[in-house]
């Protein structure tokens, strides 16, 4: 009989190991010595050591789900349950319940993970969902359009919930995406609309533009171009393409309008250049005429160069106030020569001069008489107040002689 401190080995060849609970038949061994078969079994001892410690590492380095890891604690329990080893199999049976102890603390603290990553997933898919309804109220098409495309980039970068709450929370998400793309379709449908009738506008805007483009009607022609521009602006944008042809034709038919415009005026402006000259020499004339000795040779002079004047034709604009101002102003002084010759001549205004003249000249030497009898009384208040009216109708005596002067008399 053969034996150590953890089995032995009777001498029909059986072999036992020792427990706790006493001695138990680890297997027969008739090939060989005691001594083999003891070794024979505590190498099967060191294979489950060997295999509980590669358990071991694997859980506690690896992510080995629990559900593995329990198989896997349960296969090994089984071999050192059957005593088919000798050695010490309390020892490695307390290594596999503390092996269990450490799956199920792994268990816990993953299923705890999956609850905090649940409950971060729901509130981050909430806030998109909360984000992508305000979106959908939005009009900011273009980049309201492209975060609603990345949340749901992030959407499927997130865990899915339980059935029910994901379910729901992307019908929310689905449902304010879906509005979104039904407003901006129909905005865009509404734009495409005023476009094709702006489109339509401008063509007959461009039609009416071109018919005039040969027009010589320089300023009725500029006008209606004013009010085809101001139409334009009116009628809003067609679509880019149309709109740019339309512009082109538009645009092109005004400039060949006012390039043709452009060269007479430029001619009209030279010619009136030139009449401003002429025009300027004849107020040279025109102004020699005064003072003005002789009315009768003086009027018959400034209706000859008024004559020539309305022959020369128009000048420029800017320069026509002073020229024109320069024979208003001979014209002005051949007026009052006629007008003063008229009221030297005119026997009526005459006789109306000298008779207010003798009124006059009655009143003042009426006074003066009076004024001589206040003061020979010793009465000078009154004398005063007489001298002061005296004063007075004087001096219309000598305004009314003036004036009868002007008439040879």
């Amino acid at each position: 009989m053969s034996s150590d401190p953890w089995g032995r080995v009777d001498e029909t060849g059986t072999v036992y190991v020792r427990t706790a609970e006493g001695e138990q038949v680890v297997g027969s061994w008739q090939a060989g010595s005691p001594e083999e078969a003891l070794a024979y079994f505590e190498r099967k001892y060191e294979g489950l050591v060997v295999e509980i410690g590669l358990l071991e590492r694997r859980v506690k380095t690896t992510d080995l789900s629990a559900k593995d890891a329990t198989v896997a604690i349960d296969h090994l329990r089984g071999q050192v349950d059957e005593h088919h080893a000798v050695g010490d199999l309390e020892a490695l049976r307390k290594r596999l319940d503390a092996l269990v102890a450490t799956v199920d603390s792994r268990r816990e603290e993953r299923k705890a993970q999956r609850a905090k990553q649940t409950d971060e997933a729901r509130g981050a898919k909430e806030a998109l969902v909360v984000e992508a309804e305000e979106l959908a109220a939005s009009d900011q098409w273009r980049s309201a359009g492209e975060r609603l495309r990345a949340l749901v980039d992030i959407w499927k970068g997130l865990p899915r919930l339980d059935r029910k709450s994901d379910d729901e929370l992307w019908h929310r998400f689905s449902h304010a995406r879906s509005g979104f793309s039904k407003r901006r379709k129909a905005h865009f449908a509404a734009l495409d609309a005023q476009r094709e009738e702006a489109r339509k506008a401008k063509e007959k805007l461009v039609a009416e533009a071109e018919s005039l483009s040969g027009s010589t009607d320089w300023g009725g022609t500029a006008a209606r171009y004013r009010e085809l521009m101001t139409d334009w602006k009116a009628a809003g944008r067609a679509q880019r393409e149309a709109e740019d042809e339309l512009w082109n034709r538009f645009r092109g038919a005004q400039d060949v309008f006012f390039a043709a415009r452009g060269e007479v005026f430029a001619e009209r402006d030279a010619e009136q250049t030139e009449n401003l000259k002429l025009k300027e020499e004849l107020a040279v004339e025109a102004e020699r005429l005064v003072p003005v000795t002789d009315l009768k040779a003086a009027r018959a002079s400034f209706r000859a160069l008024n004559e020539r004047w309305e022959a020369v034709g128009h000048v420029p604009r800017d320069a026509r106030p002073r020229v024109e101002g320069r024979m208003q102003a001979v014209e002005r002084a051949l007026q009052e020569s006629e007008e003063t010759e008229w009221r030297r001549t005119n026997p009526e205004a005459r006789a109306r001069a000298a008779g207010l003249t003798g009124q006059l000249q009655a009143a003042v030497d009426k006074l003066r008489g009076q004024i001589d009898t206040a003061r020979a009384a010793g009465n000078n208040s009154r004398a005063d107040k007489l001298a002061r009216e005296l004063e007075g109708r004087q001096a219309l005596l000598d305004q009314a002689l003036k004036g009868l002067q002007e008439f040879g008399g």
